[in-house]
């Protein structure tokens, strides 16, 4: 491996980045680098992951000098707003030891920040094409002193739809300036930019010719799932041996607070990045997930490049991409720095159709992947879960009636509870009995084999629970009781009569 200062990179800059354990060139640097650091334009073709910051950041750093002069003299632009907050924390690391200023431009922020930087005389900006042109259109960024200009994702802000944007900021700045761009793919209309706005560039591509387009250190699981089986076998693969931090991408907003909400009652310690929560929200979540306070992040695509963290172990595609490009992205979230990655996609009856086009694109050969659950063992075999896990690592909560600890109830209001619970069913067999005084069917109720006795000390206590429920109810409850009382225990042939009376009269009394 060759280090940085190898490659002519200054002596400060080396330090700051050893102080992070960061001293070996990945190959995208090493062949950049040098080149970059004489001006050369360049065209610089690399999968996500494989340190492009770096390869253009160092060489720019390196170029204006330890102590510029104050107003904006590099540009960086960049597709997404966590892009450009990766962007902006790398060159601070790697310029800490000097005078130069880096400031991140991008919506969802507050302006006044931004522009009092920039006022300040900020050198360095890195930026989302929208918020760049609206600085500069009310004359707040002054991008005509540019030297080094740099689109870093080209082919991210082509598909939204930032061409005409970008073609407006090269616009505004000197046109002898040295220019890079970096892009994963190369469509025809990157290519047609960089002839429009680029010097005799030197295309590098740092990827072997004969590596597929998946990477090679990435273990891809595909499975067909059942959408409501889905949360526990994630909480079970969560459960992997060796699992480290984990990203799962969801189709929708909605679907991806759901999902954290449910992993989080499960135990899990999970942050999520999606259209709903406001920039502030989206830092804070991503911040926790690099710091390793939230092992797991959960991702909507507008996210995916802007989760730059090397230790990410395991990737889950909730529901198949659209496409093999939004597969390889979000894939490549994993399997960084040349370390190994999982990544496992479950794929929904509905979507087979878009799975036989990513799997024909990526020539993966898997044309029907396999019915799996959460109780399947070919489940626990591929990802290395320990036999017996749950996809919970907790019990879900139970709702008690009662606050728990220092405010339990009382033993006295829990036996007047008790009571009064035990005094409604009392009333409840009272109402039986009154209805069916002759005893048929009583059985049903009381269970069979009764003895008279038995059944005579139940009316018994049935009354008195009753009047102990009822209390001083008034003097019709107690005319009421006294005659299903005479009907019920009454013999002969008079009792008869009062038993068949009481026993009509005691529904509309009740009614």
């Amino acid at each position: 491996m060759t280090t940085f200062l190898e490659l002519g990179i200054d002596q400060d800059m080396v330090d700051a980045l050893a102080k992070e354990g960061i001293v070996d060139a990945f190959p995208i640097q090493e062949q950049t680098i040098p080149l970059a650091i004489t001006g050369q334009d360049i065209i610089g073709q690399a999968k996500t992951g494989t340190g492009k910051t770096f390869g253009f950041g160092l060489p720019l750093l390196q170029r204006i000098g330890e102590n510029p002069e104050p107003g904006v003299q590099a540009l960086i632009v960049v597709p997404t707003r966590e892009l450009a907050v990766q962007v902006y924390e790398d060159l601070e690391l790697a310029s800490s030891g000097r005078a130069a200023t880096v400031v991140p431009i991008y919506g969802g922020k507050a302006y006044e920040g931004q522009i009092e930087q920039l006022k300040a005389g900020a050198q360095i900006v890195v930026g989302t094409p929208g918020r760049l042109l609206d600085l500069s259109n009310q004359r707040l960024l002054d991008l005509s002193k540019v030297r080094e200009m740099v689109l870093d994702e080209a082919d991210k802000m082509l598909d939204l739809g930032f061409l005409a944007d970008i073609e407006k900021l090269f616009s505004k700045t000197p046109e002898k300036r040295h220019t890079m761009l970096f892009s994963a793919t190369m469509p025809g209309t990157i290519v047609t930019l960089a002839r429009r706005f680029m010097s005799n560039p030197v295309h590098i591509r740092a990827t072997d010719p004969d590596e597929g387009a998946a990477q090679a250190n990435i273990e891809h699981i595909i499975y067909r799932a059942h959408s409501l089986d889905k949360d526990e076998v994630i909480g079970r693969i969560l459960q992997a041996e060796g699992r480290g931090k984990t990203v799962i991408f969801m189709r929708t907003k909605r679907a991806a607070a759901k999902l954290q909400e449910e992993l989080n009652d499960r135990g899990f310690n999970a942050a999520s990045v999606h259209g709903d929560l406001n920039q502030d929200q989206r830092e804070r979540a991503m911040a926790s997930f690099k710091s390793g306070k939230k092992d797991i992040l959960i991702a909507t695509d507008v996210a995916a490049r802007g989760i730059d963290v090397d230790d990410v172990t395991h990737v889950i595609n909730h529901t198949v991409p659209d496409d093999e490009k939004t597969y390889l992205h979000r894939v490549g979230r994993t399997g960084r720095a040349g370390r190994e990655g999982i990544a496992v996609t479950f794929v929904d009856w509905d979507d087979l159709h878009k799975w036989a086009l990513i799997n024909k694109a990526l020539e993966f050969g898997v044309d029907e992947p396999v019915e799996t659950y959460s109780s399947s063992p070919h489940l626990f075999a591929d990802l290395n879960i320990p036999e017996g896990s749950k996809g919970r690592l907790k019990a879900t909560p139970v709702k008690e009636t009662a606050p728990r600890n220092g405010s339990r109830r009382s033993s006295g209001d829990r036996e007047k509870k008790d009571g009064q619970r035990e005094g409604g069913e009392r009333r409840n067999r009272t109402r039986t009995r009154s209805s069916n005084p002759r005893g048929e069917g009583r059985h049903e109720s009381h269970g069979a084999g009764r003895s008279a006795q038995d059944k005579a000390l139940g009316n018994a206590s049935a009354e008195a629970g009753v009047e102990q429920a009822t209390g001083e109810a008034g003097e019709a409850p107690r005319r009421r009781r006294r005659r299903r009382r005479g009907g019920a225990n009454s013999g002969g042939a008079e009792g008869g009569s009062n038993a068949g009376a009481g026993s009509a009269e005691a529904p509309a009394q009740d009614a």
